[in-house]
């Protein structure tokens, strides 16, 4: 398992995007050196962990739950395959392109280290939006993403290092729970009733996940 390129995107301004600037850093290239990782800070306030990677909408991207964006080069392969056109390294807007690891099957807390120092711990799926639509420029992109079900996974930082393309990952720390990133991103968008499933995850989860399982489970034990 390994590092296939370290990507980072600069500010853009684009018309296809919610954020208040009308910029967007979804638009990212691999880098030619070591990149520093290191914890942003809460969301709101801290933007990507990677020096260099630039989030310009702190309202719903960046911080320390989603310090990091990895998603696996076999699904780029799969979706090059159905859109019909290549999809470089960092086409989804993507962090960490990878090579053998099974991100969308990674479980919730799962920790990952990368070159010599990294450690990252796995938080969630990526929820698609219309910045990410609009960046591919593919027809019914969010709902096709979305029933796809492989949506890469965003990471927090557990100890801060510098990484490159090439560089070994190797799986630290697997729970013994099976909430997978699938099943948070399941449960998030189209499987509310996977809700209570990701409690096995607890203080893992996003917290934005965790608000919503705990929120599903007591309305559901109100409503008897």
């Amino acid at each position: 398992m390994r590092l296939l390129t370290v990507n980072v995107g600069r500010p853009k301004a684009v018309d296809h995007t919610d954020a208040p600037s009308g910029l967007t850093g979804i638009d990212k290239q691999p880098a030619n050196g070591p990149v520093r990782v290191t914890d942003p800070g809460p969301k709101g306030t801290g933007g990507s962990g990677l020096a260099g990677d630039t989030v310009c909408d702190l309202r719903h991207h960046g911080g320390s739950d989603q310090a990091v964006y990895a998603f696996a080069r076999k699904d780029l392969d799969r979706w090059e395959r159905e859109l019909g056109h290549r999809l470089a390294n960092g086409a989804f807007g993507e962090n960490l392109t990878t090579a053998g690891v099974d991100v969308s099957g990674a479980k919730i807390g799962e920790r990952w280290r990368i070159g010599a120092d990294l450690v990252l711990e796995v938080t969630s799926g990526r929820i698609p939006c219309r910045t990410f639509a609009g960046h591919l420029g593919e027809a019914r992109w969010v709902k096709r993403f979305t029933q796809a079900a492989a949506p890469g996974a965003y990471l927090r930082v557990i100890e801060p290092g510098d990484i490159r393309a090439g560089d070994p990952v190797e799986i630290v720390h697997r729970p013994e729970h099976d909430v997978t990133v699938e099943m948070e991103f399941l449960a998030s968008t189209t499987r509310r009733d996977l809700l209570p499933g990701l409690l096995a995850a607890r203080d893992a989860l996003h917290p934005e996940a965790l608000r919503a399982a705990l929120k599903y489970v007591e309305k559901s034990a109100a409503d008897g």
